[in-house]
């Protein structure tokens, strides 16, 4: 009997990286090996699942920044280079590989597994926004969105207009891709505070998610705890994350990423194998990369690493899909007898943990749905607009500020190392503001309406929320600065050129062909 729903729904985000001055570029290898780890594998699990008619439903949240980039001709070509490189790269692994049994078969698997990618690339067309559009109109999929470069909307509220537009243009974006309006958005690191409902009422959008003390420290206590979504008092309902699933995913220590037998992610040939061996697919100045090529399972801390057997990592899958759905029904068992109405387990997740991160997180993925349709399983999975078309009524109560991220607030985007790129941030969305008022009092040139755009584009993507992310964590920090403070330049640049009348054409065509995001952009959305 069915009791309760779960719902998984996978958050699809990258930062806008694209950069046609150079010939090839690093960066621009985060979406490419997301493609080929994460997207594209589970696009074949999509086909594998409709194909053997299984029953599924799940929700899927892709940024606009991530739409763009995938509908992008000039990325779609490097990435095929990207995928023939790799594909030589294997081909090379066959060889050199065969005196040891262990790693020849694994570069087998690797030379077939980016084959596939190739494969399943080709038969979209080079756009993999067919692909999810079509299992969305198959009713597999629900798709959303979230703002238009993942600005942490928490810390751009202090300009009500950049919030606004954050989420209106993202809106937008994913309607010009997808042809349809979201029902569900995707707040950027779940990062939400009171009043934010109102601008997502505004714009159509029925429900969001927050983390689980989001709902829990509501301006009242939730009769259903993170079970059941709570109505924010305009119609918009607000569903909370549920931590003992995400603890068996996310979790360093216990989640089933974690397992002994599945892939190592930091061990890769990039960094293992000679200089002039794999200088070809590496960087042009010989810095070590990421090829995707992995020979060594987890294995244990504090010890030498075991080679990578695919057999025991399907049974590890077949193990961990099933303790997933063991304890799903428990917890639904459970939250039956308490609740007045079917509890739904909401289970959020980052998209590239699947496939990239976890290598086998697609495979997980798929077992898991092909058990939710066992006839003696007491749950199925729906997303968050099929659940409130079945409950018409909801609790009312204003969740409290919170975002997903370390400690539960704002403490990863503003902090010792971030936090000087906030003043510049809000000053030029400021001058955005008085810019646009003041040009929309007026007859403008077709000069000076591309210069207002593309300056509306510059600050659009200044307030990304990856850079302050990535300066706080340590990675590429280097980069974050230079894209942070390369956008905030290009936009003072313009504001000037802008009110001086003395637009460079040559200048803001270099900068509409390096930052060509956004194309239907108005500048008068600033206007006050």
């Amino acid at each position: 009997m069915n009791k309760g729903f779960l719902s998984i729904v996978l958050h699809a985000h990258l930062p806008y990286v694209r950069h046609p001055e150079y010939d090839s570029f690093f960066e621009e290898n985060w979406l490419f090996e997301a493609m080929t780890e994460c997207y594209i594998p589970l696009i074949n699990t999509l086909d594998n699942l409709a194909k053997d008619h299984v029953s599924f439903r799940l929700t899927l949240s892709l940024s606009p920044t991530l739409i763009s980039m995938l509908a992008d001709d000039l990325l779609q070509a490097r990435y095929q280079k990207y995928l023939k490189q790799r594909i030589e790269l294997a081909e090379k692994e066959i060889i050199r590989t065969r005196p040891q049994p262990q790693a020849h078969k694994l570069a087998r698997l690797y030379r077939r597994f980016f084959i596939q990618a190739q494969q399943t690339y080709h038969k979209y067309h080079t756009n993999l926004l067919l692909a999810f559009k079509k299992h969305h109109h198959a009713g597999h999929l629900e798709l959303i969105t979230t703002a238009a470069t993942h600005g942490f909307l928490p810390l751009l509220n202090i300009n009500p207009l950049s919030v606004k537009n954050q989420i209106e243009i993202g809106i937008t974006t994913f309607e010009s891709h997808l042809g349809f309006s979201p029902s569900g958005f995707w707040l950027p690191e779940c990062g939400y505070y009171p009043s934010l409902e109102k601008v997502l009422a505004d714009t159509g959008i029925k429900y969001f998610f927050t983390d689980s003390h989001g709902i829990m420290d509501a301006s009242e206590a939730p009769n259903n705890a993170v079970y059941a979504p709570l109505d924010c008092g305009n119609g918009v309902m607000a569903f909370a994350r549920d931590m003992e699933t995400s603890q068996q995913v996310w979790s360093a220590e216990t989640g089933y990423p974690g397992n002994e037998f599945y892939r190592e992610y930091y061990s890769d040939i990039g960094f293992e194998l000679d200089q002039d061996y794999i200088a070809p697919y590496i960087l042009e100045d010989n810095s070590r990369i990421n090829t995707g090529i992995k020979y060594h399972r987890i294995t244990g801390k504090d010890v030498e690493k075991e080679f990578y057997n695919p057999k025991q990592a399907q049974n590890a899958i077949n193990q961990d899909a099933q303790d997933f759905i063991k304890k799903c029904q428990q917890h639904i068992d459970q939250l039956h007898s308490t609740m007045d109405r079917p509890p739904i387990i909401v289970a959020p997740y980052d998209a590239e943990l699947f496939g990239h991160w976890w290598f086998e997180g697609t495979n997980w993925l798929e077992s898991v749905i092909r058990l939710t349709n066992n006839k003696d399983n007491n749950f199925n999975t729906i997303s968050c607009a099929d659940y409130l078309n079945q409950q018409l009524d909801h609790q009312v109560a204003i969740p409290a500020a919170s975002t997903w991220g370390h400690e539960g607030y704002s403490s990863y985007w503003i902090n010792e190392e971030n936090d000087w790129i906030y003043p510049f941030i809000h000053q030029a969305a400021i001058e955005m503001e008085h810019l646009a008022t003041d040009f929309k009092k007026v007859t403008v040139s077709k000069l000076q309406e591309r210069a207002l755009n593309q300056a509306a584009r510059s600050l659009l993507l200044a307030q990304a929320s990856d850079w302050p992310f990535i300066m706080k964590s340590g990675t590429t920090t280097e980069y974050a600065k230079k894209r942070i403070t390369d956008h905030l330049a290009r936009f003072n640049y313009l504001h000037e050129s802008i009110r001086k009348n003395s637009i460079d054409e040559h200048y803001l065509l270099a900068l509409e062909t390096m930052d060509n995001i956004f194309p239907d952009i108005n500048y008068c959305c600033y206007a006050n």
